[in-house]
C-alpha cells in the first residue's frame, strides 16, 4: 500500500498588484495552503492503473511524489526519424515489433521525424519509447489529452494491449474519464474524490464499437488510404473495393481482384488499410475476416500475400486462416513490374479455410 499526505504551500511576495488583489477580494492571507491525502492498495499483480481527475485536483502531484523514477511528460525526439530515436541499444526488430504492438503500424511513418506525425501517432510513439526504455514501470501524464476523443479511446484500448503483452506496468494520468472503459485499468485513483478501486481479477470487457462495412463503387476513395499503405501507393481499378465505418467514421480499406489468369478460383486481397488512428485494436483482422466470409458464401477461394510483420504475425495465431507460403519471393516471368518490387522480401501467403 502507498499512501501520501502532501502539503503544497504558496506565499508569495507581496506585491502591489498580490495586495490589491488581496484586499480587493477580502482575502485574508496570502498564503495559500493545499493538502492531498489518500492511499493506493496496489499491493497484487497489476499492469495497467488509471489517476484521473478534474484540472487542480493534484494528479500530477500525487505522480510526481509517488512514481517520482517513472514520471514522464515527454520524451526528446531530434533524429530525423522516429528509428532513430528509439533506444540505442535495441534492434530494429524490438523497435518495429513494438511499434506493431502499439498500433503504430505504417512504416512509411517510421521514417519521418516526430515533430511532423498526428497526435494520435505522437501518443503511440511515446508509449513504445517508453516500452523499449529499460524502467519497468511508467507514469504517463496528460495523456490523451491533446487527441480527439474518439481516437484517444481506440489508442488507450490499443495501448494496454500493447502494455499486457509486455513485462512493463503502466498508470495513466489524466483528466478525461471516457478513457477508463477503454483503457481496462486493473486499479483506479479518483483524484476528485481521493478514492481508490480495484479490479483485481475482474473480468475486463471493451466496450461496443459500432462497425460497419460497405461495398464502395468511387475508386478515388483510395487516395485517402495510399499514403498509409505500408508497400504501395498504386491501386488497381479493376478491383472491388469496401470501405469499414468505425462508430460512423471512415476507418478502413480494403480492395479484392479476380486474377483469372492465374487461378480463376481465387479471390485475391489487394491492398487492405486501417487508417493509422485505428490501428492496434483489431480492426484489421476483423475486417479481412467479414469480407473473407462474403467470398467464402460464393464458394470462392479467399487468400492474401502480405509482407507486414504484424498482419503476418496476427494471421498466424488466426485459425481461420492457413499459411500456404512463408519465405522470400524470387522474380519470375509474368510479373508485373509493380510485383517485381516484391521480390526478395519475406512474404507470406494465406487462405480462409
Amino acid at each position: 500500500m502507498q499512501t501520501f499526505d502532501i502539503i503544497k504551500s504558496v506565499n508569495p511576495k507581496k506585491t502591489f498588484r498580490v495586495a490589491s488583489v488581496l484586499g480587493k477580494f477580502d482575502l485574508q492571507s496570502e498564503n495559500i495552503v493545499e493538502n492531498f491525502k489518500g492511499e493506493l492498495n496496489i499491493d497484487f499483480d497489476w499492469k495497467v492503473g488509471l489517476i484521473v481527475g478534474k484540472s487542480g485536483t493534484g494528479k500530477t502531484t500525487i505522480s510526481k511524489q509517488l512514481f517520482p523514477d517513472s514520471y514522464i511528460t515527454n520524451f526528446k525526439y531530434e533524429a530525423e526519424t522516429i528509428l532513430d530515436d528509439m533506444p540505442k541499444e535495441c534492434s530494429l526488430e524490438q523497435i518495429t515489433s513494438t511499434f506493431n504492438s502499439v498500433g503504430f503500424s505504417s512504416p512509411p511513418s517510421w521514417l519521418k521525424p516526430y515533430s511532423v506525425l498526428s497526435n494520435g501517432q505522437k501518443m503511440r510513439v511515446d508509449l513504445a519509447r517508453a516500452i523499449l526504455d529499460n524502467n519497468k514501470l511508467f507514469v504517463f501524464d496528460e495523456f490523451t489529452s491533446v487527441v480527439d476523443r474518439q481516437v484517444a479511446q481506440i489508442g488507450s484500448f490499443a495501448m494496454q494491449k500493447a502494455i499486457r503483452k509486455s513485462d512493463k506496468q503502466f498508470i495513466a494520468v489524466t483528466c478525461h474519464f471516457d478513457v477508463q472503459d477503454w483503457l481496462l485499468p486493473d486499479w483506479v485513483f479518483n483524484t476528485d474524490t481521493m478514492t481508490f478501486q480495484s479490479f483485481e481479477g475482474q473480468k475486463k470487457n471493451r466496450p461496443e464499437i459500432k462497425f460497419e462495412i460497405f461495398k464502395y463503387g468511387d475508386k478515388t476513395i483510395w487516395k485517402m488510404f495510399a499514403k498509409h499503405h505500408y508497400l504501395s501507393h498504386t491501386h488497381n481499378n479493376a478491383a472491388n473495393v469496401f470501405i469499414a465505418l468505425i462508430n460512423n467514421e471512415v476507418a478502413g480499406f480494403l480492395s479484392v481482384l479476380h486474377l483469372p489468369n492465374r487461378d480463376p478460383t481465387i479471390k485475391k486481397v489487394h491492398r487492405l488499410v486501417i487508417l493509422p488512428d485505428y490501428q492496434g485494436a483489431g480492426f484489421g483482422i476483423k475486417f479481412l475476416n467479414e469480407i473473407g466470409k462474403i467470398y467464402k458464401l460464393e464458394k470462392w477461394r479467399f487468400t492474401i500475400s502480405t509482407s507486414s510483420p504484424s498482419l503476418i504475425y496476427s494471421l498466424k495465431r488466426n485459425n481461420i486462416w492457413r499459411c500456404n507460403h512463408f519465405g522470400r519471393t524470387t522474380k519470375h516471368k509474368g510479373l508485373s513490374k509493380m510485383e517485381h518490387s516484391g521480390a526478395n522480401r519475406i512474404t507470406a501467403s494465406f487462405e480462409l479455410k
